[in-house]
């Protein structure tokens, strides 16, 4: 004789089955051979790759060389096991922020391929999703290759509190960050708040000192700093001439500096993704094509 308790039981058997025919599958395991690019996605979890990433030549990025250098060296520290430090790249819009973190990944992975190295994984999250962040990196701790972790444009609103998800993923926990990742962040504000958050912090707050250094401690994760400027007409004038030199563009020197400042005059700025927006135009207009892989 069937007991209440074993009517119940198959019930709920027959219910879970059907729950796990209802479920999705899981998504299929990321594999990481496969590039050495992908775009972090919090819905199902995981890395999706990236064949072809949209980067430009390091040798195209002008004005900005100490910056480049110290970067480079920075990430290839980090690629070979050394320590090596989070890096924030501040200040002016277009001068080739994150141009330089993708072309410093591809810089550091060639050298490692010519002594057979594996090779640096860049991934990419979005401003987003940054409340995952710590889900990324316990993905990234258990795998053996080296993760770049990289956002773009990164501030936070007056209301959002997720810039603490960021610090705890970044130095704190008592796991710390994987000895395994590294976090480059791109930014057009040197703290990554806006100053009337911190203003408001400091006049609402018991302790208005306090409540500050909370705000601010955040950039203090980032252990380099380098700081973008707006370009000189100089500095904007050698970039146009190595787009032109490198693409092979038939235009008479004076000709492409005069059209090109005249291009910055209407934009209102001079910058390395002007410089890069003047090019297409001018390719354009003289019929000549343009790697498509390039840009800033």
């Amino acid at each position: 004789m069937t007991s209440d308790a074993d009517r119940l039981a198959a019930l709920l058997g027959r219910i879970a089955d059907s729950l796990e025919r209802m479920a999705p599958p899981p998504p299929p395991a990321t594999d990481l051979n496969a590039t050495d690019a992908f775009v972090w996605q919090t819905s199902p979890p995981g890395l999706i790759a990236v064949p072809a990433v949209n980067r430009v030549d390091m040798v195209l990025l002008r004005g900005i060389d100490r910056a480049r250098d110290m970067l480079v060296e920075n990430t290839e520290r980090f690629a070979r096991g050394l320590p090596a430090n989070n890096a924030l790249l501040w200040g002016a819009r277009g001068m080739g922020k994150s141009s330089l973190i993708k072309a410093a990944h591809a810089d550091v992975n060639a050298r490692l391929a010519r002594e057979a190295i594996r090779p640096l994984k860049l991934v990419e999250i979005h401003r987003e999703d940054i409340q995952s962040l710590p889900d990324l990196m316990a993905l990234a701790r258990a795998s053996d290759f080296r993760f770049l972790i990289f956002c773009d444009d990164l501030s936070f609103d007056f209301d959002d509190t997720s810039y603490k998800s960021l610090k705890a993923a970044l130095e704190g926990g008592l796991e710390g960050r994987p000895h395994n990742t590294l976090f480059y962040a791109t930014s057009n504000r040197r703290h990554l708040l806006p100053r009337d958050m911190m203003e408001n912090e400091r006049s609402t707050a018991i302790n208005p000192s306090e409540a500050v250094e909370e705000k601010v401690s955040l950039s203090d994760r980032f252990g380099l700093w380098l700081g973008f400027h707006r370009c000189s007409q100089d500095d904007y004038l050698e970039m146009v001439r190595g787009y032109a030199r490198h693409f092979g563009l038939k235009v008479d020197a004076e000709q492409l500096e005069r059209a090109s400042l005249e291009w910055a005059t209407t934009r209102g700025s001079r910058s390395g993704r002007v410089a890069w927006q003047f090019i297409q135009d001018l390719a354009g207009r003289l019929g000549q094509r343009l790697d498509p892989g390039a840009g800033t």
